[in-house]
């Protein structure tokens, strides 16, 4: 399994409505692509302040394994989510951590 985990650090200016939306977009590729098989989303509820960055909020995908993660990233509806989600961060894609961990079965 592949866990992809990715943290954003939104522009102040971004609003709820609009954070909801990139990442309900995420959430409803689960319905057409094979192997997606949960999204999980949110904010950063840890007590170790300070250490999450400034990378308050974000969104963690499980895939069945590599293949499925990839025909994710190759996906033309995930491409335009990340367009917008890269235009809703921070410097762009500064604003954004993205690691990928192997999970054995």
């Amino acid at each position: 399994m592949i866990r992809h985990c990715v943290f954003i650090r939104f522009r102040p200016e971004v609003s709820e409505a609009e954070k909801a939306a990139i990442f309900a977009e995420i959430s409803a590729l689960k319905e057409r692509l094979p192997g997606f098989r949960a999204a999980h989303v949110g904010t950063n509820v840890s007590p170790e302040t300070g250490m999450d960055k400034g990378y308050g909020e974000g969104f963690i995908v499980d895939f069945a394994d590599a293949r499925a993660r990839d025909a994710y990233l190759d996906d033309a509806d995930h491409r335009t989510t990340g367009a917008k989600l890269v235009a809703a961060a921070e410097g762009g894609l500064q604003g954004i951590f993205v690691y990928d961990l192997e999970i054995p079965d």
